[in-house]
């Protein structure tokens, strides 16, 4: 032992060592057990019956000072290999007289022991020659403990009065594979040893019944998101404020509030003298424009004929063309406000839905006395509205016009795409964000003006190595934890995560690819780890 390559891996140095123990174990069995069982043959035909099992196993106990259990005698109802599947029969470790595993070979023995010590867990150690305590400077010790998730930890000791202690924290979950290599004057030992400390044990039946599902930590793409909260808002391109131009008396209302309307339906017809005046100027105007016309009609005619000189002609033709200019003043006058010639009553002066829309404010009543500059009447088409969100100044390089959005409503289960119409170039004195705008389409109506939503963007896309479902993600003692499942049971694997879209989460650290976890009903078996954590003490 004392040739052996130091720098051989410590669990590949431990098996080499238990291998060729194990090959002189068994040879020196062999010889036992061919001898003794001459012997018993010998012996069991001479017993009388009576004597049969009379304080066989009780002196033969006796005889064992190292309280090893050696054989099942037949009939002694022990059962210690039932409980394996394997068939193997597992001993648990001595304990030391601090409370420890003990770990012996030949003479030179190790207890282990996780204690509270400087604010945390750490591993502490105490060296015994021959049964007898020996002092911590007696040998040179090291350990290295494998966690379930494939991670590997070093660690070294210090003197601390009679015992070594590791200078690192051993942090929980206590659960894992170790081994002790310990230097003494004369030759260097290996201690493998294990712990399993806060196991949940689940069989297959007790999961099902639980609702716990088992997934395989693996890549998948995750999309991290950019939420900002946002209101619908009219869509302000088709919205349109309804006023007359001209003032008046309200006639008639035939348009009600949240009525559905289309382009050129009257919406209230209004008395007014200033129309009446318009249309009379153009009455009168059209009539001087057909007198004008005849005029320089036989104007031109006498000319023709050598009666009259062109000079009336031409003045005939100048105010032809003056009346031709009054009639055109005199209707857009009348365009200009939204009204005809009409060929009713000259006062009749109807308000007209400019698009098809919706009322969705009215101001205006029968009998009304109304001013030209009055808002009578709202009408907008709800067929698309807006989704107005304030961008805090740190994201506004994400946000991009053209950029695709989901918007979700915080009061029911709703949800629509639509892109990035407008961002804003001015930031807010108060608020430090800038205004941006979102088209969204509406063909039934859902999202009505005054609604707050969420507004969520795709702020990066990648393919990670390894991620679990978010329903994996646990809490502990204010650690991150994802459930482990290992041939003992679950254990609760402390993690870093990273990115997530809602559904996965990405592992920075702590677990690797491949590995099994608990994922839908991980919440029970956290529950049953807080049960068991209750009662815990180092």
């Amino acid at each position: 032992m004392s040739n052996m390559n130091t720098k051989t891996p410590l669990i590949e140095r431990v098996r080499a060592n238990v291998g060729k123990k194990q090959l002189i174990a068994i040879a020196v069995l062999l010889a036992l057990g061919t001898v003794g069982a001459v012997a018993i043959l010998k012996t069991e035909t001479a017993k009388p019956a009576a004597e049969e099992g009379h304080g066989h196993g009780h002196e033969e106990a006796k005889g064992h000072a190292d309280g090893e259990h050696h054989g099942k005698a037949k009939g002694d109802g022990h059962g210690h290999s039932d409980s394996h599947g394997d068939t193997e029969h597992h001993e648990e470790a001595p304990k030391g007289p601090h409370g420890g595993q003990m770990l012996t070979e030949g003479d030179f023995g190790i207890e282990v022991l996780l204690a509270e010590q400087a604010g945390g867990p750490r591993m502490k150690l105490w060296l015994f020659q021959k049964g007898q305590p020996l002092a911590p400077t007696g040998a040179k010790v090291s350990a290295e403990l494998t966690r379930p998730g494939g991670d590997v930890e070093k660690l070294t000791f210090a003197v601390d009065k009679d015992a070594l202690v590791s200078t690192q924290p051993v942090p929980e979950p206590h659960v894992f594979e170790g081994v002790l290599e310990a230097q003494t004057a004369k030759e260097p030992f290996l201690f493998p040893f294990s712990q399993s400390e806060g196991v949940v044990a689940m069989d297959d039946a007790q999961m099902k019944a639980a609702g716990v599902g088992i997934e395989t930590a693996g890549p998948a793409v995750i999309r991290s998101t950019l939420q900002m909260p946002g209101e619908i808002k009219f869509n302000e391109d088709r919205t349109a404020h309804v006023v007359p131009r001209v003032a008046g008396v309200v006639e008639s209302v035939p348009a009600d509030l949240g009525q559905q309307v289309r382009k050129g339906q009257v919406l209230a017809v209004i008395n007014s003298p200033a129309i009446s005046e318009q249309r009379a100027e153009l009455q009168a105007a059209q009539k001087r424009l057909q007198l004008a016309r005849t005029t320089y009609a036989r104007e031109k005619k006498l000319w023709e004929e050598k009666i009259s000189p062109q000079q009336d002609v031409l003045e005939a033709e100048q105010t032809m063309r003056e009346a031709e200019i009054a009639v055109n003043n005199a209707q857009q006058k009348l365009q200009a406000v939204g009204a005809g010639a009409g060929g009713g009553a000259l006062n009749r002066y109807e308000l007209r839905a400019p698009f098809d829309g919706i009322v969705v404010e009215k101001h205006i009543a029968l009998g009304e006395q109304v001013k030209e500059d009055a808002n009578v009447f709202t009408v907008s088409d709800l067929r698309t509205v807006w989704a107005q969100l304030s961008v805090p100044s740190k994201d506004l390089m994400q946000v991009r016009v053209g950029e695709r959005v989901t918007i979700k409503s915080a009061a029911f289960d709703q949800s629509a795409s639509g892109k990035v119409a407008y961002v804003g170039s001015l930031i807010g004195e108060q608020t430090r964000a800038a205004t941006a705008r979102v088209t969204v389409e509406n063909p039934q109506m859902v999202w009505r003006p005054g609604l707050f939503v969420n507004v969520e963007l795709t702020a990066s896309e990648a393919t990670l190595p390894v991620t679990v479902s978010s329903a994996a993600i646990q809490t502990m003692e204010d650690k991150t934890v994802v459930f482990l499942r290992t041939q003992a049971g679950f254990v609760p694997q402390p993690v870093q995560v990273g990115r997530s879209d809602g559904k996965r989460v990405e592992i920075v650290k702590g677990l690797k690819q491949g590995s099994r976890y608990a994922s839908t009903g991980s919440f029970v078996v956290k529950s049953e780890a807080g049960k068991a954590s209750a009662t815990h003490s180092h």
